[in-house]
């Protein structure tokens, strides 16, 4: 299935085209969709944290439409950024780490964003609430770390 994988135009396009609309296009929209998700739940967790506790967060609620706008764009260039080299990265013990800290981080924000729309958001800060808030800075943090780091991972 790799190997079919790899061999696929579009796999030879993204790895071989000289056009900056293949691999250098990807690689600017994984990095701009990543931007806009992890600093959208930076601010959040920052806000859960204490940081700027005269703003209600029901003024934060924006940021579930900038997470799954960037965790779309990220879903899609991801895989293309896979598809572009998948036998190196289904064996890539850094890339599967890094895809469990993603499958962490984003699953943090769920009881996160349950939280913040829910009533009990005008109220006091739950210290679990805080502590998902921390592990979401720590994975995301790690994840974004992990995903730099590929660049070394590479044949």
């Amino acid at each position: 299935m790799l190997e079919w994988l790899d061999a696929t135009p579009l796999s030879i396009w993204l790895k071989e085209s000289p056009s900056v609309w293949s691999n250098p296009m990807v690689l600017t929209l994984h990095t701009m969709g990543l931007s806009v998700l992890v600093g959208s739940c930076g601010v959040l967790d920052l806000r859960l944290l204490g940081v700027s506790r005269g703003i209600p967060l029901a003024a934060f609620r924006w940021v579930f439409r900038a997470v799954a706008i960037g965790l779309s764009v990220n879903l899609v260039t991801g895989v293309l950024l896979f598809i572009k080299d998948p036998i190196t990265w289904a064996a890539s013990v850094p890339f599967l780490i890094k895809m469990l800290l993603v499958v962490a981080s984003v699953a943090t924000v769920v009881p996160i964003r349950r939280f913040v729309l829910s009533d009990a958001a005008n109220g006091e800060i739950t210290g679990r609430t805080r502590g998902l808030a921390v592990v979401s800075i720590v994975a995301w943090s790690a994840a974004v770390t992990a995903g730099r780091l590929l660049a070394y991972a590479q044949p």
